[in-house]
């Protein structure tokens, strides 16, 4: 969606009052009142409110993609490729904190062209961070004891989580949280993880008859 300064102005009024007050609950009459519009300027740009929960969660979607095709396309090792991947999801979450804990927080309400559609894109985001893993595979760098779609997870349940904890006015950065937490996720990752201890005096091995 092309960004003008009404189309700023309906979002920004719209995620305060979703975060505030929940989707259900905020009427299009609030959004257009708090965003100093008219409802004829809100329905040239949005056909519903619907449209602008989706609106909402599409901004950091795109940026976050526009950011995987970029990175990718410098053409650097698959570690350095993937670590930076990882950073940039986890920082831009936090630049959109607000954004993503009330989309995830009202998803369930979204029409199903518009979750299909959400569904999509992120399936298509986390199929190419999927292929990042499986070419360090390739390239023995990473694990090959657990399926690809359980690292996936594990890395994207962290992301998600973010809202539950982090605070912008906490102790930490965002860019300490990104290199903390991606740092973690590598190493757990690494083919080196393959076969450590995974309970308090137990082991895995790999080998038959180990």
């Amino acid at each position: 969606m092309r960004q003008t300064p009404v189309v700023d102005d309906i979002m920004r009024a719209a995620l305060e009052l979703f975060a505030t007050q929940g989707f259900a609950n905020t009427s299009v009459r609030q959004v257009v009142e708090a965003a100093g519009v008219t409802k004829g300027a809100m329905y040239h740009y949005f056909e519903s409110k619907d449209d602008l929960l989706f609106a909402i969660y599409e901004r950091i979607l795109s940026l976050q993609t526009s950011h995987l095709e970029e990175i990718i396309g410098r053409g650097e090792p698959t570690a350095q490729t993937l670590r930076a991947v990882c950073v940039d999801v986890i920082e831009t979450s936090i630049d959109f904190l607000a954004e993503g804990t009330v989309f995830f927080r009202s998803a369930h309400m979204l029409s199903a062209p518009r979750q299909q559609e959400v569904t999509q894109r992120r399936r298509a985001y986390h199929d190419t961070f999927s292929g990042l893993i499986e070419r360090g595979q390739r390239e023995g760098l990473y694990r090959t004891d657990v399926p690809v779609g359980v690292l996936v997870a594990h890395f994207f349940s962290d992301v998600h989580y973010l809202s539950h904890w982090y605070s912008p006015t906490g102790p930490e950065s965002k860019v300490q949280v990104a290199e903390q937490l991606t740092d973690m996720f590598l190493v757990a990752l690494s083919a080196e993880s393959a076969g450590r201890s995974v309970l308090p005096g137990t082991t895995t091995t790999t080998g038959v008859g180990g």
